[in-house]
C-alpha cells in the first residue's frame, strides 16, 4: 500500500470485496482472447494458448511481417474423474496464474508465470493435496494438444539437454531481404499425460519449466537456472520477489471505487508485464506493442509491431516510476536508426524517418504504405519521449554514451528536409500527411503532427547547446515558423488545413495539443478544442481516446465531467481478468496496452496535474466526489522517490529515505513550491509535508526564485 502516506485500504468509504490485487472467477472467458497474458519483457503468453511469442523474432518481409507464433509445451489443462469447483485467480502481487479445483477429496492447484527475474523461463507448477488420508492413489490427466511445429518457425528435434526436450528452428522468411532469419531454442521439462499422488501421501507437488533463447548457450544455461531453482525451492520465490521490488517501488491507488482501483491495479501490472525486468544487463529489449507481447500473429493486433503508441500512451506512465524500463524502451529506438535512415532516403529526406510499424530492423514494416508515408507524427511522439526522460533523470549519458542524440538531430533534420516554405504566409507546411485521426488522408498541416514536429526541432536545439553541438539554424528557423492552424473565428484548433467543424474524427487527435505536447493556450480554447471535438469522436472508437478528453476537462476544473468521459473506458474492460480490448464491443486489439495506457495517464496525470517540465514536475491536483483519495507512490524524479497523497483540500509528499538510511543520507536539493502563494517548502527524506490543494511544483532548490514555466 502507499506507506507513509496512508493507505486508501483504510478508509471506511472503500468496502472491498477481497484482495483488489486479484482477478477471479469460477468460469473462464468464453471468448478466449481475454485469457489473461503472462508476460515479462522477453517471452508472453497467453494462459492455455497453443503459442507463445517471443521478443524480436518476427517473421516475414514487410507486409508480412509478424511476431512468429512459437510453440508452447505449457498449454497443459488439468482434468480429473473427480468433479469439483474450478476457481481461476490472476494474482498481480505475483503474477502468477491460478487454476484450482476442490473436488471432496483433493484440492488440485496448477500456476504459470513467466518468470519476472530469469526472463527466459516459463513455468507451470501442480500442486495435489489431500483433505483427508486415503488408501486410494488419486490421478489427474494433464491434457494438452502442444505439437512441435509452427507456421512461422522451421523447428527440428535437437538432442535432449539434462533430461529436457529440445528443439530448435529458424524463422521461414527474414525481416530484410538476405537478412538473417532468428533462431529460436526451446528447452522444457517433459510433461507426462498424467500425475499420481500415491496413497497415504497427504500431498505432492511438480515443477516443470521451458526455457528459450534465440541461441543454444542461454537456452542451456536459463534451463540450467531453472532446474537449480527448483532443486533449491527458490524458483516461484525469485519470480515473486522480483514482483515484490516493482510494486514496492511505485504503486496507484483510489479510495472510493473499487472498480477504478482494480482497472487501475490491472493497467499497471499489464503495462510492467510489457517491459524488461529491472535486472536485465542483456542491453536488448523488443520494444511494446499494442496488444504486448503475448498477442502479434499474423494479421491480428497489429503484427506485433511497435507504433506511437509505446512512447504516447505507455510509456509516459512507466517513465514516471522506472528510469530504467524507460531507457529500455528508448534503446530499443536508438537500436532502430539505420532503418529510420533508410525509410527518410527513400522518401527522398535527409534525418531520420521512424516507422510507423517498427520490428527489429526500423525499416517500414507497415503492410498499407499510406500510413508508412504519411503517419509521419511518429518522430515528434518518439522525440517527446526523450525529452521527457531527459527532463525527468536529466541522464545526459542517453545522449552522449548512447545514440539519442543521433535520433533527435536525425529527426529535426528530417522535419528540416520535408517542411516546405511558403513565401504567401511566411510559414513552414507539412504537406500530405495523415494525422493520428486515420478517417483523414494526404491533408496538409495536421495541427498535431506540426505541433509535434515544433516540440522535437526545439528540443533538438536545446540539446544541441547542452552538448555544446552548433545547431544548424534552420532547427530554429522551423521550429518558430511551421503552421500551426488556429480559427480566429471560432477560437479553436482544426485539425487540418481545410479541416471543417463538425466532421467526425476516429480517435483523441487535436485534444492532444495541451496534453500531452504542451502546447500553451488559454483556459477558453482549451474548452473550444474539447467541445468541437467530443460530440463528433466515434463513440466506438479505440479505447484511450476518453482519457485524454478527461485529462483535458480536469485541466478545466470540470472533475466530475472528466469522471462520466473516463468511465466509457470500463466498456473495453473484459471479463474477470481485466483484460482489455481495442473497441467497446470488444473487437480490435487485445490486450490492448495502448487503451491502458490512455486510461492511466488519466489518472495518474489527470487527477494529479502532474506534468514534466524543463525544470520542474508540476502539479495541479484535482478529484471527482466519488474519490476520497489518490495514493502515487514512487514518483523518480532527479534520483529522487516522492511518494503522494492527493485529498480532497490537502496534499502530502514524502520524499523517500535514500537506501543504506541515515548513514548514506544526504541533504535533498528538491523543494515544493506553490504557485498562487509563492510559498517554498524544502524536501527532507522521510519527512511529510502537507499543504493545501493548489497548484505547485516540485524542483531544485537553487531555483529560488523560480519563474512559473506555464
Amino acid at each position: 500500500m502507499c506507506d507513509g502516506v496512508g493507505s486508501p485500504h483504510d478508509d471506511p468509504q472503500l468496502p472491498m470485496s477481497g484482495d483488489p490485487y486479484t482477478f477471479s472467477s469460477d468460469s473462464l472467458p468464453t471468448d478466449l482472447r481475454f485469457l489473461p497474458p503472462l508476460a515479462n519483457g522477453l517471452l508472453g503468453w497467453r494462459v492455455y494458448n497453443n503459442t507463445m511469442h517471443m521478443g524480436g523474432v518476427y517473421n516475414g518481409e514487410r507486409g508480412e511481417c509478424h511476431r512468429a507464433d512459437v510453440p508452447c509445451p505449457l498449454a497443459v489443462m488439468v482434468e480429473t474423474e473427480e468433479a469439483g469447483q474450478d476457481r481461476y485467480s490472476l494474482d498481480t502481487h505475483t503474477g502468477v496464474f491460478t487454476h484450482t479445483l476442490t473436488s471432496p477429496s483433493v484440492t488440485v492447484s496448477q500456476s504459470f508465470y513467466s518468470h519476472r527475474y530469469h526472463s527466459n523461463l516459463m513455468v507451470m507448477e501442480i500442486l495435489l493435496a489431500r483433505h483427508v488420508t486415503s488408501e486410494v492413489a488419486f490421478t489427474v490427466n494433464l491434457a494438452t494438444s502442444f505439437t512441435s511445429q509452427s507456421k512461422d518457425i522451421d523447428f527440428q528435434p535437437a538432442p535432449d539437454y539434462r533430461g529436457g526436450s529440445h528443439i530448435q528452428g529458424h524463422t521461414h522468411t527474414a525481416e530484410l531481404p538476405g537478412g538473417p532469419c532468428p533462431t529460436v531454442h526451446l528447452i522444457w521439462t517433459p510433461i507426462p499425460s498424467t500425475l499420481t499422488l500415491p496413497p497415504e501421501q497427504t500431498q505432492d507437488r511438480w515443477g516443470f519449466i521451458l526455457a528459450a533463447a534465440n541461441c543454444l548457450d542461454v537456452a542451456e544455461a536459463s534451463f540450467d537456472e531453472g532446474l537449480e531453482l527448483m532443486a533449491t525451492g527458490g524458483l516461484r520465490p525469485s519470480h515473486e520477489k522480483a514482483w515484490e521490488e516493482l510494486w514496492l517501488q511505485s504503486k496507484v491507488e483510489v479510495a472510493g471505487s473499487e472498480r477504478l482501483l482494480k482497472a487501475v491495479i490491472g493497467c499497471m501490472f499489464y503495462l510492467l508485464s510489457a517491459f524488461p525486468s529491472i535486472h536485465d544487463t542483456s542491453g536488448f529489449f523488443g520494444g511494446v506493442s499494442p496488444g504486448g507481447l503475448s498477442n502479434g500473429s499474423e494479421a491480428q493486433d497489429y503484427w506485433g509491431h511497435v507504433f506511437w503508441d509505446q512512447e504516447i500512451w505507455i510509456y509516459p506512465n512507466v517513465a514516471l516510476f522506472y528510469p530504467k524500463l524507460a531507457r529500455a524502451a528508448l534503446e530499443y529506438r536508438m537500436r532502430t536508426i539505420d532503418g529510420a535512415k533508410y525509410n527518410a532516403q527513400k522518401q527522398g529526406f535527409k534525418g531520420l524517418k521512424l516507422a510507423w510499424q517498427s520490428a527489429v530492423s526500423g525499416r517500414e514494416m507497415c503492410p498499407e504504405d499510406i500510413y508508412g508515408q504519411q503517419e509521419i507524427h511518429i518522430n515528434g511522439d518518439v522525440a517527446l519521449a526523450f525529452q521527457n526522460y531527459y527532463y525527468l533523470t536529466e541522464d545526459v549519458t542517453m545522449f552522449t554514451d548512447g545514440q539519442g542524440r543521433q535520433l533527435i538531430w536525425g529527426v529535426a533534420d528530417y522535419w528540416v528536409s520535408r517542411a516546405t516554405w511558403s513565401p504567401d504566409d511566411q510559414k513552414y507546411h507539412l504537406l500530405g500527411v495523415m494525422p493520428p485521426d486515420e478517417y483523414y488522408y494526404n491533408v496538409n498541416n495536421s495541427v498535431y503532427t506540426n505541433t509535434a514536429a515544433k516540440l522535437s526541432l526545439q528540443f533538438a536545439v536545446e540539446l544541441a547547446d547542452l552538448l555544446k553541438h552548433p545547431a544548424p539554424k534552420e532547427w530554429q528557423d522551423v521550429a518558430d515558423n511551421i503552421q500551426i492552424p488556429f480559427d480566429q473565428q471560432s477560437l479553436y484548433h482544426p485539425e487540418f488545413e481545410g479541416y471543417s467543424k463538425g466532421y467526425p474524427v476516429k480517435q483523441a487527435d487535436t485534444v492532444m495539443l495541451s496534453y500531452p505536447l504542451g502546447l500553451p493556450m488559454s483556459p477558453e480554447i482549451r474548452r473550444n478544442d474539447l467541445e468541437a471535438y467530443e460530440t463528433v469522436t466515434d463513440p466506438h472508437g479505440p479505447a484511450m481516446t476518453w482519457g485524454m478528453f478527461a485529462i483535458g476537462w480536469l485541466e478545466l476544473g470540470e472533475a466530475e465531467k472528466a469522471q462520466r468521459l473516463l468511465e466509457k473506458c470500463f466498456r473495453n474492460i473484459q471479463g474477470p481478468f481485466q483484460v482489455w480490448s481495442e473497441s467497446s464491443d470488444g473487437s480490435g486489439a487485445v490486450n490492448f496496452l495502448t487503451g491502458m495506457g490512455g486510461f492511466l495517464q488519466a489518472v495518474v496525470f489527470g487527477y494529479s496535474g502532474f506534468r514534466v517540465q524543463k525544470e520542474c514536475l508540476a502539479f495541479s491536483p484535482l478529484l471527482p466526489n466519488d474519490l476520497s483519495e489518490l495514493c502515487i507512490r514512487g514518483v523518480s524524479y532527479l534520483g529522487h522517490q516522492l511518494d503522494w497523497l492527493f485529498r480532497k483540500d490537502e496534499v502530502c509528499v514524502i520524499l523517500r529515505e535514500q537506501e543504506g538510511g541515515a548513514a548514506s543520507a544526504k541533504i535533498c536539493d528538491l523543494q515544493v513550491v506553490l504557485k498562487a502563494s509563492g510559498t517554498q517548502i524544502p524536501l527532507t527524506p522521510g519527512a511529510p509535508v502537507t499543504f493545501p490543494r493548489e497548484p505547485g511544483c516540485v524542483c531544485r532548490l537553487e531555483l529560488s526564485s523560480f519563474c512559473w514555466p506555464f
